[in-house]
């Protein structure tokens, strides 16, 4: 019987699934594991930090269970301004209509609005656009005052307590980081999460101050800076940079921009993380049909496949799989999408490797592309890349290259890191680092499980140990029957 992960036929795009009511099951949690899960997000948005703690158990119950090293990442709120409890809830709204932001956090009329954010009053300006529910409801600034500011209604809509404020082009001096992110990245660090998110990233010394507080508390966990503010996009190569992936949260930042122009900022988001060998996650509304329907819509299936035809290393599924009633469903979905995608790519004639180099790993870089040069020209059906850190395996990611590649090591955290690497699969082998052992385990696990037979020729990227910190051994090994 062939084993669920790895599988030298599974998607080379990773998949992150967001946990919530509709997993909550170990059950499922395996389920969806074993239909391609590669990354489990909390949105730290939505629950308590026992809440968080009983959803690490619960991954790792899964990871026992399934044998595969599914990653965790920790998804911080950040500074997310709301809506405070309305006078009369739900309100509806109309063109023309007048509201007026209150300072303070109680209303006493219906026509009243509050907020979570103090400073509200002082730093909206008249003119100014303000978006709610999700953007579907706009307001123009009419008039400010002292302790209030009144607005006009510019599309009709249902308002209710807490819904998101997002306002495009105001400057606002909130900090990228609440207290209370800075206390679940703390708690975070202690659990070993692979990942944290940082939300409504500005800069990139926010990016900065986060990875600054995870070194002092010597977590080793990436940092992935989310796109959703205008000022995001404006010094996006300054943020993608500093972090050590990115998002494209498209929820957020449909609003904050215009919704036009979302798609082309998807892709040059993409296109900015390829140049820099940065991972890139494309979020939000992925299959968002299917938190009622057991299939997507034709837009939806488009939407996925495109993200992976600009370069996406990841696509991410929110209340699909958190309050969904099919997030079985919709990660087996994902995963047929990915596959029928990548499977145009592998058949497009290319004779030619993607070139890549980054200078902090020259060697590595020389040899990963070597490697998966000598692969696709000897046909091999499968490519090794031992690593400790997971470095190695990072850079051979972005080669782009379809053979299928087993990132390999003994070390569960950079085993987890490989997860959000595109076209790595992480493979445990306890003595990685004594070639002859590593080519006897997978020639062993391969012919096993029917997946490499006599003949088969398998390329191997290690260290001679003549170089520290390189990889600079590419052997050539052939199955024998």
């Amino acid at each position: 019987m062939l084993p669920a992960r790895p599988h030298l036929d599974e998607a080379r795009s990773k998949i992150v699934a967001t946990v919530g009511p509709a997993c909550s099951e170990l059950e499922t949690l395996i389920k969806l594991v074993e239909q391609g899960v590669d990354v489990f997000r909390i949105n730290a948005a939505h629950g308590t930090q026992a809440d968080f703690e009983a959803w690490v158990s619960k991954i790792q119950q899964a990871r026992e269970a399934t044998g595969f090293p599914v990653a965790c990442l920790l998804d911080l709120a950040g500074p997310k301004i709301r809506l405070g409890q309305l006078f009369q809830d739900p309100l509806e709204v109309d063109i023309g209509d007048e509201l007026e932001f209150i300072r303070g956090d109680q209303v006493g009329e219906a026509h009243q609005l509050c907020s979570n954010y103090p400073k509200l009053i002082d730093e909206v300006q008249a003119d100014d656009r303000i978006m709610l529910a999700d953007g579907t409801i706009g307001l123009r600034v009419l008039e400010k005052r002292a302790d209030s500011f009144r607005c006009r209604v510019l599309t009709a809509g249902t308002i209710r307590s807490r819904q998101g404020i997002n306002l495009p082009g105001v400057t606002l001096s909130v900090s990228a980081m609440r207290p209370k992110d800075v206390e679940y990245a703390m708690w975070g660090a202690r659990q070993g999460i692979d990942f944290i998110s940082l939300s409504f990233v500005r800069s990139a010394q926010d990016v900065r101050s986060l990875k600054d507080l995870l070194t002092s508390l010597e977590s080793n966990a990436l940092v992935i800076a989310k796109i959703e503010k205008r000022e995001a996009l404006d010094c996006l190569d300054e943020i993608v940079e500093a972090a050590d992936g990115i998002m494209v949260a498209r929820g957020d930042l449909g609003v904050e921009i215009d919704v036009a122009r979302t798609p082309v900022e998807q892709k040059r988001i993409i296109q900015v993380c390829r140049q820099k060998l940065k991972p890139v996650i494309v979020a939000t509304q992925m299959l968002e049909s299917m938190h009622e329907n057991r299939r997507p819509t034709r837009a939806e299936a488009s939407d996925v496949a495109n993200a992976i035809l600009d370069g996406a290393d990841a696509c991410m599924l929110s209340g699909e799989t958190a309050i969904g009633n099919y997030p079985v469903e919709a990660v087996a979905m994902m995963n047929r999408i990915m596959k029928h995608t990548e499977r145009m790519l592998i058949d497009q004639p290319s004779d030619k490797v993607a070139k890549v180099f980054d200078p902090s790993e020259p060697i590595t870089s020389a040899v990963t592309y070597s490697a998966a040069s000598i692969a696709q020209a000897i046909g091999a059906k499968l490519v090794v890349v031992a690593s400790k850190t997971g470095g190695t395996a990072w850079v051979k990611s972005k080669q782009r290259n379809f053979i299928p590649t087993l990132g390999i090591s003994s070390i569960p955290e950079t085993l987890r890191r490989m997860c959000l690497f595109w076209g790595i699969m992480p493979f445990y082998v306890e003595h990685f680092d004594d070639t002859a052992h590593l080519i006897e385990v997978i020639s062993k696990w391969g012919k096993q499980h029917e997946m490499l037979h006599g003949g088969d020729t398998v390329v191997f990227v290690t260290g001679t140990g003549i170089v520290d910190n390189a990889h600079n051994q590419i052997l050539v090994h052939e199955v024998q029957a």
